[in-house]
């Protein structure tokens, strides 16, 4: 650019920040539409030669004006997207940096936090917190230590779109990564999340979880109580992910808890039957006709088969667990079939897998159910009587690890 090119356009640039500061919030929102359709997605040179090397003035001002209004101003959606201009200019990191330096991590995290911000606002700020975290090590840090984990935490449990969900979890998947310092710490944000009601977020929260967990040498104890209790949802994709993690926690030293914590939901206590049968609206009862914990029972019974096919060392410990029994006692829910298909599918493995228990198990229900159960187990519902479910409700397998099974 020549001499005189620069010289008109500083001039030009001067009188677009005089016409900024001496305007009122409507001429500066006109003045925002047209940045926006003149600059969308320049690079950081493009930018500098538009703006004659002034144009960290104008982010200045941006900033600012967010900062002294966002809590009640009307072109918040707009000011987000003119700094996102700046921040996504690829090649330097000047802006993001002079952005960092006036507080703006703080400001995005403040109008998330902010009741009164719109979805479209919080997503906007969002994006903006995902390019930032984007940019490297030293910004995921500075996110983190304006306590950023917790602020995308909530807005993946609370926000009502699945856009703005996804965003949060996209910049807490983006912070989890090359993030030593802090990695710990989103782990046990995202365990105590868990307890969370939204299936998208749960979902979400999952697959983060399972990227986390295998980075990582231990697993945290708290984990497996809302992890088991996930295996309640009538959301396919939530269950997938929850048992996914189950499995990935078998090498953890949280697998003793866990292996015991599948077996006991194969047999619900009466007192959880009833607490279900008194949640009326319960959307799973509404839409599946069987309780939470049936839909969970089924769920445990499923996990138990996918951890002991084909590993020797969970089969024993579930079997020392009594897994038997309780499998058994699944099967014989005739309120449940889904229940009953997936405990068959389990049993059927630890039956075929060793003699001993396939004796058991035989003189436990008797040669004529048996006989149903070894032809096809997944059908064996199918032609249950009520007195052959009575067997299995009340069968006395006690096979343990002191038993010759193995």
């Amino acid at each position: 650019m020549s001499t005189q090119e620069g010289q008109a356009n500083i001039g030009k640039v001067l009188t677009i920040l005089r016409d900024w500061d001496c305007g009122d919030r409507t001429v500066r929102g006109r003045m925002l539409n047209t940045f926006l359709t003149q600059n969308t997605g320049k690079t950081f040179y493009e930018l500098e030669l538009e703006f004659a090397q002034v144009a960290s003035l104008f982010l200045a001002r941006l900033t600012t004006w967010v900062r002294l209004t966002y809590m009640f101003g009307t072109f918040l959606g707009l000011q987000l997207k003119a700094i996102g201009v700046f921040l996504s200019a690829s090649s330097h990191d000047q802006y993001l940096t002079e952005f960092l330096q006036d507080g703006g991590v703080l400001t995005l995290l403040d109008i998330l936090s902010h009741s009164q911000s719109k979805e479209e606002e919080k997503a906007e700020a969002l994006r903006l917190l995902l390019t930032i975290s984007n940019a490297g090590r030293k910004y995921k840090e500075v996110i983190c230590e304006s306590y950023g984990v917790k602020a995308m935490a909530e807005c993946l449990a609370k926000l009502n779109t699945d856009e703005t969900q996804e965003t949060a979890w996209a910049v807490l998947e983006s912070l989890s990564h090359g993030n030593p310092k802090y990695q710990n710490q989103i782990y046990k944000s995202l365990v105590a999340l868990m307890t969370c009601t939204s299936p998208k977020a749960q979902q979400l929260l999952l697959h983060t979880l399972r990227k986390i967990q295998s980075r990582i040498k231990t697993a945290h104890p708290s984990i497996v109580e809302p992890l088991l209790r996930m295996l309640r949802s009538l959301h396919l994709e939530v269950q997938t992910e929850a048992i996914n993690l189950i499995l990935d926690l078998k090498g953890y030293d949280v697998r003793p808890i866990l292996l015991s914590g599948l077996v006991a939901l194969l047999k619900p206590t009466r007192e959880e039957v009833e607490q279900d049968q008194n949640i009326k609206e319960s959307e799973i009862i509404k839409m599946t006709g069987s309780l939470p914990v049936f839909v969970q029972q089924a769920a445990a019974a499923k996990a138990i088969r996918l951890l002991a096919e084909g590993n020797e060392e969970v089969s024993r410990e579930l079997l020392s667990l009594g897994v038997i029994h309780h499998l058994l006692y699944a099967m014989g829910n005739r309120e449940h079939t889904d229940a009953q298909i997936q405990a068959s599918l389990a049993s059927e493995l630890f039956v075929r897998s060793y003699p001993v228990i396939e004796e058991h198990v035989q003189r436990a229900i008797g040669s004529t159910l048996f006989a149903a159960f070894m032809h096809k187990a997944d059908n064996l519902h199918m032609n249950m009587d009520e007195t052959q479910a009575e067997i299995l409700l009340t069968n006395k397998v006690g096979i343990t690890e002191g038993n010759d099974c193995y």
